[in-house]
């Protein structure tokens, strides 16, 4: 599994979430009507958007952070891609890291809103009882000339209503591919150097994209 692929499913769910006046209803939607009921509005916007289309960051990144975050639990899925060593980190440094895990999602794949132009979502149906609390949206994204895509959405609701934390594409799991490169990284130098590498990335992808 590729991160060009991570980054085209993670970012077609933000576009999923990002459609104006979601947030007031979302809390009262079953996961699966939320996506179902945004998505194709939201394609529709990148679609005619030129200055997304043509790769402005700077509109992205608004977009994203306007829009998209509220819908994450960014502290659940640095969490999740932690693992253990979670436990054994400060306060600060679990909020450092979700601060800095959160914006290396946000950076990296970014970009990749920029590239729809005409795929198109189909979801399956949804396999969950009325009083779940965490349930999995499964999806499957086509476009012409491509094989299809699968894609979870792991969420949870929450006060706030549903929360995702986690993607999987094609059977794999966005917070586990990041588990293994943490890890490492901890083994070798700590959870201060786990921050320390995180915040190093986002300032490299931050001058890439023009320090916007």
């Amino acid at each position: 599994m590729t991160r060009r692929l991570f980054a085209r499913c993670l970012l077609l769910l933000m576009a999923a979430f990002a459609a104006p006046a979601v947030h007031a209803a979302a809390a009262a939607l079953a996961p699966d009507a939320l996506v179902r009921n945004v998505s194709d509005e939201v394609l529709k916007i990148v679609r005619s958007d030129k200055a997304i289309q043509f790769g402005d960051t700077r509109k992205v990144l608004a977009l994203v952070d306007e829009k998209v975050l509220p819908h994450f639990d960014f502290r659940r899925m640095t969490m999740l891609a932690v693992g253990k060593d979670w436990r054994s980190a400060t306060p600060e440094q679990q909020n450092r890291m979700t601060t800095a895990f959160r914006t290396l999602l946000v950076r990296t794949y970014s970009n990749a809103l920029t590239k729809y132009h005409d795929q198109t979502i189909n979801l399956k149906p949804l396999r969950a009882n009325p009083g779940d609390k965490q349930v999995s949206v499964k999806t499957e994204i086509t476009q012409p000339g491509a094989q299809p895509v699968s894609i979870d959405y792991s969420l949870e609701k929450t006060d706030q209503g549903w929360k995702v934390f986690d993607v999987i594409v094609m059977g794999v799991s966005l917070v586990t591919t990041y588990r293994g490169n943490f890890s490492d990284e901890i083994q070798n130098n700590g959870i201060a150097g786990l921050i320390a590498s995180i915040e190093a990335k986002n300032k490299s992808l931050e001058a890439a994209q023009g320090g916007k």
